[in-house]
């Protein structure tokens, strides 16, 4: 069964541990007026997701579904969760919009512009267009204005089954899990461009307070000083490789 833990005022994380890839998925359901789903998960977990939000809403009370970027963990399950939720819109990027999404799922998704805002009751949530970051030039997360929370997708991704919520060293944590992988065959995990800085020093700017993390545990604390951090984690592990 999923683990369900609130790691900030109504954002409830939604947990299940891969031990095939010592991973944890983790999806994010925010209760508000118009509940909003960020990450649906992979297909073959959709069973276990569905199952953690009845317990949170009523399934088809669900208004919103968003993902950073198109692969399986962060939006496989959508077209199952359009057949339970059919009120809800698809918010994404327009450039996730105009080359997977719409084909995806048969209709239109809610394409958002950098900066462009979404308003679910007491919460509103700011797009921020990140292309090629975490990956994908589609790439973007939700910033919850109200309470700071980022959305921040596979940043930050640590290995093992951590934790819910933590005010320990999360870039160090996925410092080590970069290296792991760019030894291996996803040496090309976060691919560093020009971009990535100036996409992460956006992110710092913020201010978020609590940052939801798709692997691994989520953050509470100096999250911009995380944010700085990590692009000079992200840098050292990937950058050297195009220096």
């Amino acid at each position: 069964m999923a683990a369900i833990h609130e790691i900030a005022p109504d954002v409830y994380r939604i947990s299940i541990y891969a031990s095939w890839a010592n991973l944890q998925f983790n999806h994010f359901l925010i209760k508000d007026d118009e509940p909003l789903l960020f990450h649906t998960g992979l297909r073959g977990m959709f069973s276990e997701v569905r199952d953690a939000v009845t317990r949170l809403i009523s399934l088809p009370d669900l208004r919103h579904i968003s993902f950073s970027h198109f692969e399986s963990d962060e939006c496989g399950s959508l077209n199952e969760w359009l057949a339970i939720a059919p009120s809800a819109d698809v918010v994404c990027s327009q450039v996730g919009a105009l080359v997977c999404v719409n084909d995806f799922i048969g209709r239109p998704a809610r394409a958002l512009a950098d900066g462009e805002t979404l308003t679910t009751g007491k919460y509103r949530f700011r797009y921020c267009q990140t292309p090629h970051l975490p990956h994908g030039w589609d790439a973007g997360v939700l910033f919850e204005e109200t309470q700071k929370t980022l959305l921040c997708s596979d940043l930050f991704h640590q290995t093992g089954d951590v934790e819910p919520l933590t005010q320990s060293d999360v870039v160090g944590r996925s410092h080590q899990a970069m290296r792991e992988y760019q030894a291996g065959i996803l040496a090309e995990y976060v691919p560093y461009t020009p971009l990535t800085s100036q996409n992460l020093r956006k992110l710092a700017d913020l201010q978020p307070k609590t940052l939801a993390i798709m692997h691994g545990s989520s953050f509470n604390g100096d999250s911009a000083r995380a944010l700085t951090e990590l692009d000079q984690a992200v840098k050292e592990v990937f950058g050297r490789q195009h220096a």
